[in-house]
């Protein structure tokens, strides 16, 4: 048995011999030889003028409250502008997409919408502003809280926007 495993070795070792290997290394030293890389030249480089800006003598191009000031002489607004001077409701501190609808409930004929935030169960109805945008609940129904919100365009143009709190299943019933 030791004399196969040894005749068995030498028949393995002899096949690593170097047969093949030498024409690979000649061919690949012709190739290398044959091939020039091709490297374009940098364009030159464009020269900066730099611009001085005198910000002593003008006034400043982006403070946004002298923006908005010449925004409200140009524009009057139109009946879409909210009412900057109404008291804000408490859900006007949350933005829309922080709100979840998770059911409805009527009392003395009034349909209120339940809207969680956080942990929390809020109790709306239509009439009550919610959302960061001026959102007014226009409607409650069982499967979904309408919200009118109104907003600024890239021009500054006030628009209305129709958001809906659809009712969201819970986790629970679905088990």
């Amino acid at each position: 048995m030791k004399k196969f495993a040894l005749v068995l070795c030498a028949l393995l070792l002899s096949a690593c011999g170097d047969s093949d290997v030498q024409q690979v290394r000649t061919w690949m030293k012709e190739i290398d030889a044959q091939t020039r890389p091709t490297v374009k030249p940098l364009p030159e480089p464009k020269t900066f003028t730099p611009f001085a800006y005198a910000a002593n003598d003008v006034l400043d191009p982006f403070n946004p409250s002298k923006l908005l000031t010449e925004l409200a002489k140009n524009r009057p607004g139109g009946a879409q502008a909210p009412d900057q001077n109404r008291r804000k409701e408490f859900l006007e501190s949350f933005p829309l997409d922080a709100m979840k609808m998770v059911g409805t409930i009527e009392k003395n004929r009034v349909v209120y919408g339940l809207v969680q935030i956080d942990r929390t169960v809020y109790q709306v109805r239509a009439g009550q502003y919610a959302g960061q945008n001026y959102g007014l609940i226009t409607g409650v129904d069982d499967d979904a809280i309408t919200v009118r919100e109104i907003v600024q365009d890239a021009a500054g143009d006030w628009v209305e926007r129709i958001s809906k709190l659809e009712l969201q299943e819970s986790k629970e019933s679905s088990k």
